[in-house]
């Protein structure tokens, strides 16, 4: 551990800012930190050493992380002149002809960026295996999965690579690893955080982009930072209520929280998983809250399908447009197991089918609209059961039935703020007998990230996580 690790992405930008650190300097450390861990937890999976440095000769960074080494994930997010995945075999050579929106506003933000972390092929699970990466590991236990589909991200910050880095959202892939790996994820509203021009709304409307981080006021300041319309937006943002960054530091008034407990599936809810429920439910109320038991009466069959379809679709149109870059379709064998599947079911789909899966997602958003008009948040796991063994999540599985099952019992809770829009949050308040992190996620109406924040600053201090290092760290 040195000097430079007490301080988050935020401690960081003010010392690059005030002259007593270069940005030269801290991009070599994070470099050096990549090469000492990441042969074990392979987390970085495309290395952008030169590209950060000719950024850092253009001059000397602004913003608030001014100088502040950043990851991007393999996923949707592009630099120009290198390439871009999606952590499949297919897209091995596709590269990057411009940055995308996020890359433009993370670089005015100050971030300087480095490389990419690993993701499974379209963020299709909830670990990052894939064919064409390995498996990324747990820096807490290296036989443990990171979590996904942000799993990379999570396993560099955890491991203290950085503070922060670039995540993605479609179905829980910034909460999962986050609440994996140790970490504060916080996914926003639908349409807070833009994707290219041009190129709509991820997984027909399911993803959102933000990042994995240490402190909750890193997270808070970047979505200040990455928040906003672009042109030709097919989804207006929500209004703000304040700066982000602002609510992190101002405490919330007392608030009425309901307890979900029950998962929409109906799955067990692992002791471990029960234990930092009731645990996070007395923090709250230790503050001054006020927690109550509620449930959601949604048709978790019927969602389950919408979802299905959304993310079928999605898929086969994105190998259909590589089929055309190619001049050839996409091969079976140049895709995993579950991606082909859900293409082939993205073809068959009907117009009908997909206009039933928005109206199923429409009808779940007035039953959490309702919730969250008698309450001011409602809180959950984020998961059903502890980061589990590797091997059991991949997209080519040996056996997909128990691929399916082991998917359900393991993440039946964080879907439904995707499928409704609403803002989520995971927040790393408990750690098991076994030493490993369990996440709790708190959400809240639509657009209202701002109390989420608030309410996340609040926890952090009374229950400080950012000093918790994890067995393999680079700190």
């Amino acid at each position: 551990m040195d000097d430079l690790d007490r301080y988050d992405a935020l401690g960081l930008g003010d010392l690059v800012r005030r002259g007593e650190v270069s940005a030269e300097t801290l991009l070599d450390r994070a470099i050096a930190r990549v090469e000492a861990v990441n042969p074990q937890i392979n987390a970085v999976v495309l290395k952008h050493y030169d590209a950060a440095r000719a950024q850092l000769a253009q001059g000397r960074p602004e913003g608030p992380f001014a100088g502040v080494p950043f990851l991007l994930k393999d996923l949707g997010a592009t630099l120009a002149g290198t390439v871009t995945t999606d952590g499949s075999r297919a897209f091995a050579d596709w590269t990057a002809k411009a940055d995308s929106t996020i890359t433009r506003r993370a670089k005015a933000a100050g971030l300087t960026i480095f490389g990419k972390t690993a993701s499974p092929e379209f963020g299709l699970t909830t670990s990052t295996e894939s064919k064409l990466w390995g498996a990324t590991r747990n820096p807490w236990n290296l036989e443990r999965i990171a979590g996904g589909s942000s799993g990379g991200a999570a396993a560099s910050v955890a491991a203290r690579i950085l503070p922060m880095a670039h995540a993605s959202d479609g179905g829980g892939s910034i909460r999962i690893p986050a609440a994996c790996c140790g970490l504060f994820g916080l996914k926003p509203s639908r349409g807070r955080v833009p994707y290219n021009p041009g190129a709509g709304i991820g997984w027909n409307g399911l993803s959102t982009q933000h990042a994995v981080t240490i402190s909750v006021r890193d997270s808070a300041a970047l979505l200040d930072a990455l928040s906003g319309p672009e042109p030709g937006d097919s989804v207006v943002p929500p209004k703000d209520h304040g700066g982000f960054l602002d609510a992190a530091g101002r405490a919330p008034r007392p608030l009425r929280i309901a307890l979900v407990e029950a998962a929409p599936s109906g799955v067990a809810l692992h002791p471990d998983c029960q234990a930092a429920l009731a645990d996070a439910a007395a923090l709250c109320e230790s503050l001054g809250h006020r927690v109550e038991p509620a449930r959601l009466s949604l048709d978790a069959t019927a969602i389950a399908a919408a979802f299905g379809v959304c993310i079928s679709v999605d898929i086969f149109s994105r190998l259909e447009r590589r089929g055309d870059e190619l001049g050839r379709p996409v091969r079976e064998g140049e895709v995993e197991t579950i991606t082909w599947m859900m293409a082939q079911r993205g073809k068959s789909a009907t117009g009908q089918a997909y206009a039933d899966a928005r109206h199923t997602f429409d009808t779940a958003a007035v039953e959490v609209a309702r919730l969250l008009e008698t309450y001011d948040l409602f809180l959950s796991p984020t998961l059903a059961e502890p980061p589990g063994p590797l091997g059991r999540l991949g997209l080519s599985p040996a056996n997909i039935g128990d691929y399916g099952r082991a998917i359900g019992a393991f993440s039946p809770y964080t879907a439904l703020q995707n499928q409704t829009g609403v803002p989520s949050m995971s927040v790393p308040l408990f750690w098991n007998a076994e030493g490993l992190p369990i996440g709790m996620m708190f959400t809240a109406p639509h657009a209202r990230e701002d109390l989420l924040f608030s309410l996340a600053g609040q926890l952090e201090a009374a229950r400080p996580w950012g000093d918790r290092r994890p067995p393999l760290s680079a700190a």
